[in-house]
């Protein structure tokens, strides 16, 4: 009978195709499985600026798949064209826009969020739709269920987008995109307190340099102060 240890290698192996080396202890084979899969998560991040990438990245999370891989893309491609130079798409997804009901709604479109902004897409066979709401104008993204559909709402200052996915996606969709904003209003909060920080070792410095100066303390005195400040 295969032990816990044994089963958990072969279920490693069939998602990953890797195998414990002779010599790894079981915790070394975890550890290297779990740094092969952030490399793996973040070439996929750095790639999602790529239309392919955004369709692919929907396609392997349940984030809606449109019409076709073919559309999709299309309506990708204008959103990867729209992409500022320092822009970085955090997460996309797919649905039927402006979604009152399954006869009445504006068809597929693409949605990104990136760090600046949610850009809306969609190619049409003649013309195009692109448009964005800078987060600081968002109010929120929420999902509404029901028995084989989901709506998500995409809550702004001036309007309100209803985009209609599947049910696992848009339980899917919702999770990720709180996970993503909730990340990037951590960033944000934790912004300031690096400036006072920096500010006050700042002040520190100019004080010390005061006694340099009247000659209260010594340049070594000084010196020293200055990479314990710094933290050299």
């Amino acid at each position: 009978m295969k032990s816990k240890q044994e089963k958990l290698e072969e279920i490693i192996f069939k998602r990953t195709g890797m195998k414990r080396e002779a010599n790894e202890s079981f915790e070394q084979f975890e550890a290297r499985v779990k740094a092969k899969d952030n490399q793996i998560a973040e070439r996929t991040l750095k790639n999602l600026n790529a239309a392919k990438q955004m369709y692919q990245y929907c396609v392997d999370n349940h984030f809606g798949n449109g019409m076709n891989e073919k559309w999709g893309i299309k309506h990708f491609k204008l959103i990867e064209q729209a992409l500022q130079s320092d822009e970085e798409v955090l997460m996309c997804f797919i649905g039927l826009h402006n979604y009152v009901s399954m006869t009445k709604h504006d068809n597929n479109f693409a949605y990104a969020i990136t760090n600046k902004r949610v850009i809306m897409a969609q190619q049409k066979v003649i013309g195009q739709v692109v448009q964005s709401v800078l987060l600081k104008n968002l109010n929120d993204i929420t999902a509404n269920s029901g028995i084989t559909l989901g709506v998500i709402t995409i809550d702004t200052i001036k309007e309100k987008f209803n985009v209609c996915v599947d049910i696992q996606s848009a339980n899917n969709i919702c999770e990720k995109v709180h996970e993503v904003l909730l990340s990037m209003e951590d960033s944000r909060t934790a912004q300031p307190q690096i400036q006072i920080q920096q500010t006050s070792s700042a002040d520190e410095i100019l004080k010390y340099k005061n006694l340099l100066d009247m000659g209260i303390i010594t340049q070594d005195e000084f010196e020293q102060k200055k990479k314990q400040l710094l933290g050299l």
